[in-house]
């Protein structure tokens, strides 16, 4: 008779309770798209988990698109965002067809080079 065991290890990720409206920068991809998520990594036993890897669990700002996670320890914005009770972060855009801000009008005859 063979039994078969498997072992491993299951990441749970949930929204951070109070901050789930916060979106923030990625600083790996760059997008807007970042969320505060709490994650708790565990031991599991044939798809049970079991023993977790730590006593708490970890808060950091997550991407869903290039999955780069980082603790919120080291994001002064997102902590800055949750201590104001900021409901979320809005995205600079410029308006359409307006030069960009930096631009400044050439004065005088054109330049040929």
């Amino acid at each position: 008779m063979a039994f078969i065991f498997t072992c491993g290890t299951h990441t749970f990720n949930s929204l951070l309770a109070g901050s789930e409206n916060i979106t923030a920068q990625c600083q790996n991809c760059g997008n807007f798209t970042a969320k505060v998520y709490k994650r708790w990594e565990w031991f599991t036993f044939c798809f049970v988990p079991l023993i977790p890897f730590s006593l708490k669990p970890h808060h950091e700002v997550g991407c869903h698109i290039c999955h780069f996670y980082q603790d919120i320890r080291h994001r002064p914005d997102v902590q800055e965002m949750m201590n104001n009770g900021q409901s979320s972060q809005q995205i600079p855009m410029q308006p359409y067809g307006a030069p960009p801000q930096q631009y400044k009008a050439p004065s005088g005859p054109p330049q040929y080079v």
